[in-house]
Order: structure tokens, then sequence, then C-alpha cells
């Protein structure tokens, strides 16, 4: 089973995030499972194959929610690496698959009742534009703005990754 995993990461948190949950999707499966492909929303396909069993999409939280042109700006001036466009512009243009199990995840800063997340966001987003299987996945901690991440982030984002490699490998994507 093949898995794509396309994320938008400013200050570096969010890919990283990224890369530990495609280890873990790699270390929960066997060896001849498929493929987990990890890409920046930049260089995301607007067409899902009918070979990806399982869609990822991550990004962080900014102003309560998937970043926008503004917000990208702003992390900018802060010393980001902001693209043109996020994970809202790429949902916007790709083509839906109503049968495709999506799990959504995010970044943001750890802090008591703050509302808001673009993993909730992006899942409401896709299934709005006919991702008929997205759903919420997990929020992952940094500690400010520009991170870093919060102790003990990278090994929760690994098996979170290997639970979704089972999820995977039993078919409920």
């Amino acid at each position: 089973m093949n898995v794509l995993i396309v994320h938008e990461s400013l200050f570096g948190n969010t890919h990283e995030i990224a890369s530990a949950i495609a280890e873990g999707l790699r270390e929960g499966r066997a060896p001849d499972a498929g493929d987990v492909r990890l890409v920046h929303v930049a260089d995301a396909p607007t067409v899902i194959g009918d070979d990806v069993d399982l869609l990822l999409v991550g990004g962080p939280t900014h102003a309560f929610s998937m970043t926008r042109p503004q917000t990208r700006q702003d992390a900018a001036t802060k010393g980001a690496a902001a693209p043109r466009d996020g994970i809202r512009e790429w949902i916007d243009v790709v083509t839906p698959r109503t049968d495709l199990p999506v799990v959504t995840f995010d970044t943001r800063i750890h802090v008591k009742m703050l509302p808001g997340s673009a993993a909730s966001a992006a899942a409401k987003a896709l299934r709005h534009r006919g991702f008929d299987r997205a759903e919420r996945g997990e929020t992952f901690w940094v500690q400010g703005t520009s991170g870093p991440l919060e102790a003990g982030e990278l090994d929760r984002a690994r098996e979170w990754g290997t639970t979704l490699a089972t999820r995977v490998s039993h078919g409920v994507g």
C-alpha cells in the first residue's frame, strides 16, 4: 500500500514531523508493503494517482487555521522560508478522490486554550473539496512561532506513523 504525505513547512518544524511520520510508516510496515512518499506542497501532485492508498496532509497552524498569503508573508519577516502557496491553496486545486482515506496533521504552539487547528481546517476543506474520507489526525507541538519542536514530539510522530501503518495494512486507511 502506497502512502503520500503532502506537507507545508515554514520554519522546518512541520517538515521534521512529516519526516518522522514517514519513518514510522516505513518501520511499521512489511518491507514489500509499498512506498511512502514525502513531498512539499510546492511539489505535490494535483491529481492523486490510483496507486495511493492513504494521503496525509500536514501544515503549521497560523492565525488559528491553515496558513494564508498574509500569515506566510508575516512568517517570512521572521525568517521563514515561506512558499507562495500552502496546503490551503493546494486543497483548492487538487482533484478529489471520494474513496481515498485522508488524515491531516499540524504543528502549533502549545498554549493552553488556544483555539484553531490547521489539521481541523484542512480536514474540513478536503471533505468540502470531495475527499469524503478526510479526517483530522494529530497535532504536534512547537515551543514558539519558529520552534523548536517540544521534547518528544518527533518520537510521538514516529509512533503515530507506526500506528497509521497498522491501519493501512489492515485496509482501514
